[in-house]
């Protein structure tokens, strides 16, 4: 066994990793961000020090994509600065760091799944502060720090496109879904699992993707999700992204390859049909 230490431990991710770290009898420090604020360098090392983690994983972040586009400042505070103190503190400690990251770091203009390698060109403020939190990682911990990229991610708490589409449906009679956008929705819950054998196994550092297998549209998404709800998928209407601007611009190509994972012999996460329909979230919405 190993000592984790989760920070950010309320957001979506970090519920369904501290539920599987637990299943698993492993011994975890959970700390909110009332408890520890990545922007206050003094205490990140401090929290550290005193709880002498072997892994670190860093589940706290600015996820607001949109805010993000008019507060880049800020969120680069968090996904980036903050992200390079508290690799620090890692190294000092002789831990190992976990940090989730999104495949906004890419430009959505490829053709074919993004390798680990892929160069990286992020179109949103949002990516562009956490390729600055991977760059930190991979700088600081070359041999100890492992970014993780993900995507589409969805859980049965905080916000997400599932619990979205399953609210919208019962108050709206048609839904207006974007369809030329495609990626990997991806349950929370099958990332923390792949997250905790990562932790176990110890391969190579570097850059792993960890996305559901296959890949499909959003409006195709939420025709799933109304199928699994019961509704009829009719209600929704397919739109392109042009109409349906946001502050944020969105890759449109959102498809991670898994060549990494495969080749440490990590479990693949199954494909995102599947674990939807095996997830949590819809019933307790």
């Amino acid at each position: 066994m190993s000592r984790w230490l989760v920070t950010g431990s309320s957001g979506m991710l970090a519920t369904e990793l501290l539920a599987h770290l637990a299943a698993a009898g492993e011994p975890v420090v959970a700390l909110r961000r009332d408890d520890l604020d990545l922007c206050d360098g003094p205490a990140v090392r401090e929290r550290v020090a005193e709880h002498r983690p072997e892994i670190v994983v860093n589940c706290a972040a600015w996820t607001a994509v949109d805010d993000a586009e008019a507060r880049e400042d800020e969120a680069l505070a968090v996904n980036g600065h903050g992200t390079r103190t508290l690799a620090e503190a890692c190294e000092r400690a002789g831990a190992r760091m976990i940090q989730p990251s999104t495949d906004y770091v890419f430009d959505g203009t490829a053709l074919d799944p993004y390798r680990e390698d892929a160069p990286t060109s992020p179109v949103n403020a949002y990516g562009r502060t956490k390729l600055a939190g991977e760059r930190a990682v991979l700088e600081v911990l070359p041999r100890t720090g492992y970014v993780v990229r993900t995507a589409w991610l969805y859980g049965a708490t905080g916000r997400s496109f599932v619990r979205a589409i399953a609210a919208a449906e019962r108050t709206r009679p048609v839904l207006e879904v974007v369809e030329d956008q495609v990626g990997q929705p991806t349950w929370a819950g099958d990332l923390a699992g792949w997250i905790v054998a990562l932790g176990r196994s110890a391969p190579p550092a570097g850059v792993y993707h960890a996305t559901a297998s296959g890949q499909t549209s959003w409006y195709d998404f939420a025709r799933e999700i109304f199928s699994l709800v019961g509704a009829d998928p009719d209600r929704i209407t397919p739109v392109s992204s042009k109409d349906f601007r946001r502050p944020a611009p969105r890759p449109a190509y959102s498809v991670l390859g898994h060549d990494r994972w495969n080749r440490a012999g990590l479990p693949a996460l199954r494909d995102w049909r599947e674990a939807l329909r095996e997830s949590d979230v819809l019933v307790s919405d």
